[in-house]
């Protein structure tokens, strides 16, 4: 068997091992603030907080694929970006930005109740969540001290997504 760490690639250095112990002992919540940490760490944008659209157009793909690979494997499946990539496209995901396949994504994936986002304090952070729940980084409307990406650079992130293969 691979030794742990082999798979927590990294293009600029970054150390995923904090990450992987979350996931692997459950820790949702603190995954999820780690996750916004060294995605923010990765681009240099821990003054700033958030990520712009250059910024994500720019995150490397080893860093994305290994931030993903985790989640993936410590959730069973059911977690990860390319999780919520592939419940974007099944709703007709467009190379344009589309409010209304985002609204249904954010239904489908429980970050929306009754035609509303909700606010981080309400995210699920346990595995009965909704299939892509997480991670949620602090994507949505409001900050929270994590990873604030609103909109328009969330959509961009799945558009990097594709662009990395993941």
């Amino acid at each position: 068997m691979s030794n742990d760490n082999s798979q927590l690639k990294s293009a600029v250095g970054q150390d995923y091992t904090k990450l992987r112990d979350l996931l692997k002992e459950g820790e949702w919540k603190e995954a999820d603030e780690e996750t916004a940490r060294v995605m923010l760490a990765v681009a240099k944008r821990e003054k700033e907080g958030w990520l712009d659209v250059e910024h994500i157009d720019n995150f490397p793909c080893a860093d994305l694929r290994t931030i993903d690979q985790l989640w993936v494997k410590y959730s069973n499946g059911k977690f990860g970006f390319s999780v919520q990539k592939r419940i974007y496209q099944s709703l007709g995901e467009t190379i344009n930005y589309d409010e209304k396949i985002w609204e249904k994504f954010g239904d489908k994936v429980g970050w929306r109740k009754r035609g509303n986002w909700l606010p981080h304090s309400n995210i699920t952070f346990d595995i009965k969540a909704s299939q892509g729940h997480l991670p949620f980084v602090g994507i949505g409307l409001g900050g929270w001290g994590g990873l604030w990406v609103v909109g328009v650079d969330v959509f961009s992130l799945a558009l990097r997504l594709v662009d990395c293969n993941i």
